[in-house]
């Protein structure tokens, strides 16, 4: 596909449970979702098929050697040409990579979504427009707790374990100083109306130039 311009590439950080998938949907909503490729940076996981499934929850998911960035990077050099690629999918029930891929076309607008998405220098300087989702602390563990559970099969006792000992110091060392290289940040989430429509504004306007 030949875009008529560069795509407009936005990066939506902050902790886990922040609220970034709500902001993202909000922005969908408002732009367009038929026009905005999603690449959640969750879908660049390292795969770890050769570790047994009883110790695979032991690595440190939120570091950001967790994750393949250079593909991510990769990938949004790809699209920024002009070019499909194929998002990798990750199992977080098992921690693997599941072998498939979902195609994704380029699109007017490219929308990044990660905890980890403004500490690697590479891939922050793609950004048109950064985003910090940011909440209190308190409210992004309940979020975590509840999604963990309901969603990626684990117990309440792993979600606090894994907390205490890798999201809350990852967060403190990685994703909170990320804050300062944002051009917004949104406390609140989804639930802030009016950064989403001052956002949704911002990215029409450079839709234009």
């Amino acid at each position: 596909m030949t875009l008529p311009r560069p795509p407009v590439i936005i990066g939506l950080a902050g902790g886990t449970g922040s609220g970034k998938t709500t902001v993202a949907n909000a922005i969908m909503a408002k732009v367009g979702a038929q026009r905005i490729a999603a690449l959640p940076h969750d879908a660049y996981y390292r795969d770890l098929p050769n570790i047994p499934l009883s110790q695979r929850g032991a690595p440190n998911f939120d570091h950001p050697d967790s994750l393949e960035t250079p593909l991510l990077i990769e990938h949004l050099q790809e699209l920024k040409a002009g070019r499909a690629i194929r998002l990798p999918v990750y199992d977080f029930t098992t921690y693997t990579r599941t072998g498939g891929a979902v195609p994704i076309e380029p699109e007017p607008v490219i929308m990044v979504e990660g905890i980890l998405i403004f500490v690697e220098p590479a891939l922050r300087a793609l950004f048109d427009v950064k985003i910090f989702v940011d909440t209190d602390a308190d409210l992004r563990f309940i979020r975590r707790l509840q999604r963990d559970v309901a969603e990626r099969g684990r117990t309440p006792d792993s979600v606090i374990a894994q907390y205490l000992s890798t999201v809350r110091p990852m967060h403190l060392e990685f994703v909170e100083p990320s804050k300062r290289y944002a051009d917004l940040i949104i406390p609140e989430g989804g639930q802030n109306e009016v950064a989403i429509e001052m956002l949704a504004a911002r990215i029409e306007s450079l839709l234009r130039t």
